[in-house]
């Protein structure tokens, strides 16, 4: 694997069992028949809410979905460069993800399940051929498998409608939610794989402890995916050092908070909202010893820019935009204000939410590290972290 997994209190526990169904069934029983009231009541009494980023209650998407010819959508694809949640589950824990997915398609009364793979990492393809290879005709359930292009927006919900229609994977501008009018103008619960594997362990064992998956950048050139417990506090995560040290919270569309901003909060939604950060699809990096915020911003705001699906103007022209103000700045050339000016006017214009997030992780950028932008604008960078502006 391109990663290394740590054990885990629920989804990823007892890994050196292996990923095989017979490993599989002496811990987590065979999906029962369920209604759609029972799972949903199940899903909102442990607070399961989408972990794809959006944090979407999982209850009100089933609910909404529960109309005639429903699909069910499991999203393996993450697109994320910096997320690998999925990739792990995939290929350690197929079972569960083939679980959940069950389970909901049994509570809509369909028998249409859609899995989407990542194209970039075949090996998971692999292992859930072989997961599927081994359930055989026992879950009464039709398996449809699609592979991902490679890119950041391809993971995206629409996005991922799109292939499965036969059309290219880019996202397109969608008037209603995919639970509504999805997948060939049906109800489409689409959700991500760490979803449906938490649905189907609070079903088989309840809501306790209630978990999210973590991918963090390591010590090695491999990130780790790590299973930590919600309301834990975050040195369950992050060294003493990194704690001390600004951390990008929620992947590439995230935000970043500054040094010391996570030494007593706790890994719970309510408890970053003052920071302006949510945990999204649980993609925690810390900034390396020594690097430069603004330096990292720009990177990612660089290649950010390069994977839009270049369909709207805010992506097309706004978000080049963006990140060549950014690196003006970085050499000393640039201003502030028109990173502001750029960032307001991509947000909220776009055909997809891609810009949104894109401008959301310079406002971050902005709002803590305003005293290390104003020395790259007097070509002062001190090639290390500062105090938080603020």
């Amino acid at each position: 694997m391109s990663v290394l997994v740590e054990e885990g209190p629920r989804l990823l526990a007892h890994l050196d069992e292996g990923p095989q169904l017979v490993h599989h069934r002496r811990r987590h029983p065979a999906p029962a028949d369920v209604t759609l009231d029972r799972l949903a009541a199940a899903a909102e009494a442990a607070d399961l809410r989408g972990r794809g980023g959006a944090g979407f209650p999982f209850a009100t998407k089933l609910r909404t979905a529960a109309r005639r010819r429903a699909v069910v959508v499991v999203n393996l694809s993450e697109g994320e460069p910096a997320s690998h949640k999925d990739e792990a589950l995939g290929q350690l824990r197929p079972h569960l993800v083939l679980d959940g997915a069950v389970l909901a398609a049994r509570a809509l009364g369909t028998r249409q399940v859609h899995l989407v793979l990542p194209g970039e990492t075949p090996a998971v393809g692999e292992r859930i051929g072989a997961a599927l290879a081994e359930r055989g005709s026992s879950d009464r359930v039709s398996w449809q498998v699609h592979t991902a292009a490679a890119g950041f927006v391809s993971g995206q919900a629409r996005a991922v409608i799109e292939l499965m229609s036969g059309r290219p994977n880019l996202p397109v501008t969608a008037w209603v939610p995919e639970a509504v009018s999805g997948y060939r103008g049906r109800p489409t619960l689409l959700s991500n794989a760490e979803t449906f594997a938490q649905l189907a362990g609070i079903w088989a064992h309840g809501p306790d402890p209630a978990t999210m998956l973590i991918t963090r950048a390591g010590d090695t050139d491999r990130p780790r995916v790590l299973e930590a417990v919600l309301g834990d506090r975050w040195d369950a995560v992050l060294s003493p050092a990194e704690l001390a040290r600004p951390v990008l919270l929620g992947g590439y569309h995230g935000v970043w908070v500054p040094g010391g901003a996570l030494a007593n909060r706790r890994i719970a939604g309510e408890d970053l909202a003052g920071l302006g950060a949510t945990l999204g699809a649980g993609v925690v990096l810390p900034l390396p010893e020594g690097s430069c915020p603004v330096r990292e911003t720009v990177r990612i705001v660089d290649y950010l820019a390069g994977q839009s699906a270049g369909r709207c103007g805010p992506c097309r022209l706004g978000l080049p935009a963006l990140a060549r103000a950014l690196d003006d700045i970085d050499r000393g050339v640039g201003s502030g204000e028109l990173v502001d000016d750029l960032a307001a006017t991509v947000s909220g214009r776009g055909a997809c939410a891609h810009p949104d997030g894109t401008a959301r992780l310079v406002v971050s950028l902005r709002r803590w590290f305003g005293d290390e932008l104003a020395l790259h604008e007097r070509q002062e960078c001190g090639h290390g972290v500062l105090a938080a502006a603020g």
